[in-house]
């Protein structure tokens, strides 16, 4: 009898591809334009980099296949406190893009209904947020089932993309050559089209977070991991590439709805709005398959005690409850800073520094596969280049980041510490007074 409390193949999969593409995939073609082919080859280190920590997470899945996700694979081969700091970092990251995602989404459904321009964004992203945490709070096979439905949909553009790609390449080949970018190569402009990249390509570790809700873990999360992460580089490859070599340069850098921009020139007259609504799918999408892992994350974390216990709760559904609430709360906050005037600029820097603290979780995962390598627990021909390619990769990210950025994540991870050190000293007395 399947377990209604468990999720399998095809939501995993479906986190993988929902998380990773969100609302920025549709101003990715502008944000790499002015780099020219030192995109493609930025993309082709982000893509072969991503895909090699996608696969040390579905070594570390195979290996510990009742760990509790990547803070149990670095527990239990780093230590408790590296694993803490690297989910802490990681758990803010989390609540603050979904507070991104919901006044993102706000914006774009403002241009496809204008009616809707008429209501308080700020209250009208807060009731998305809350309707996404609701979704969740029927458990994680309801928002499994959102997730699933809002990845269909937004493959739907990403696939029309690809299909008048082809179609220019037979009806005109002469296109793709007519203005080719004219930047030149250089090993900087590779290293920050790559950064701006991996940008994008956060959030295939999803199928691991919440690996204790996963049938057949071991099984499970290994293919979920791998298949969605290579169906989305093919994606971002396509929907990168096309609009780079059909559409002028400068013209493609300056444009704030690019692939609106391509299916206009090269499509139907009109059909580029449509895209639009898809935006909106897309981060819906994405903002739902976040909110799951924030709930997730906060119960791995009050499991493991390193959170308040409360926050480890389930209600019947056996849905961390008590964690949605207090993410959604966090998110909630976020929004409202979002629309503040004179902090807006401050929001927007701490949500892209939020994604460098993705990297500690990476490197923490890469280190365990190495030190489970070296015990021989880790067994496989590929175990050690795959760490440690994935190992080289993540510093390789961290150089390309820039030490800014970086060093604002440190700064979220050392944060965490004095919580970390209050959670300690109750656990200490608790035991003592057993």
């Amino acid at each position: 009898m399947q377990d209604r409390t468990k999720i399998g193949f095809w939501t995993c999969t479906a986190l993988v591809v929902g998380n990773v593409i969100g609302m920025g995939i549709f101003l990715l073609p502008s944000s790499l334009a002015p780099y020219g082919f030192n995109a493609l080859i930025g993309w082709g280190v982000t893509l072969f980099g991503c895909l090699t920590l996608a696969r040390v997470f579905a070594y570390l899945a195979r290996t510990l296949p009742h760990a509790d996700g990547p803070y149990g694979y670095i527990q239990e081969t780093l230590g408790e406190l590296p694993a803490y700091l690297a989910i802490w970092a990681y758990w803010l990251s989390v609540w603050l893009g979904n507070a991104a995602l919901a006044t993102g989404v706000v914006g774009y459904l403002a241009v496809v209904f204008p009616p809707l321009a008429a209501i308080q964004p700020t209250l009208f992203a807060l009731v998305l947020l809350w309707s996404l945490v609701l979704v969740n709070l029927f458990g994680v096979r309801a928002g499994g089932g959102v997730q699933i439905i809002t990845t269909v949909l937004k493959l739907l553009p990403m696939l029309a993309i690809a299909v008048l790609g082809v179609w220019v390449l037979l009806a005109s080949p002469a296109s793709y050559v007519a203005h080719p970018p004219p930047t030149p190569i250089h090993l900087g402009a590779v290293m920050t089209a790559s950064t701006i990249a991996l940008f994008a390509m956060v959030g295939f570790e999803s199928a691991s977070i919440p690996a204790t809700r996963v049938e057949s873990p071991g099984r499970t999360i290994p293919r979920a991991t791998m298949a969605g992460t290579v169906l989305v580089a093919v994606i971002f490859l396509i929907v990168s590439g096309v609009p780079l070599l059909l559409i002028p340069q400068q013209e493609l850098a300056q444009s704030t709805a690019p692939l609106s921009l391509l299916v206009e020139r090269f499509g139907h007259v009109g059909s580029g709005r449509w895209l639009a609504l898809f935006v909106v799918v897309s981060g819906l999408g994405a903002l739902n398959g976040w909110t799951l892992l924030a709930g997730e994350i906060t119960r791995t974390m009050a499991v493991n005690g390193v959170l308040p216990a409360v926050l480890a709760r389930n209600n019947r559904q056996g849905t961390p409850v008590i964690a949605l609430l207090v993410t959604g709360l966090l998110a909630s906050l976020m929004v409202w800073v979002s629309y503040s005037a004179t902090l807006v600029a401050a929001f927007t820097f701490i949500t892209l520094v939020s994604t460098a603290a993705c990297l500690p979780l990476y490197l923490g995962c890469a280190c365990a596969l190495l030190l489970l390598w070296r015990r021989g627990i880790a067994a496989g021909g590929m175990v050690l280049p795959v760490a440690g390619i994935g190992l080289l990769y993540v510093i390789f990210a961290i150089v390309g980041i820039g030490g800014e950025p970086f060093l604002y994540a440190l700064g979220l991870c050392a944060a965490g510490l004095p919580l970390y050190a209050l959670m300690r000293l109750r656990r200490k007395a608790a035991v003592a007074e057993v």
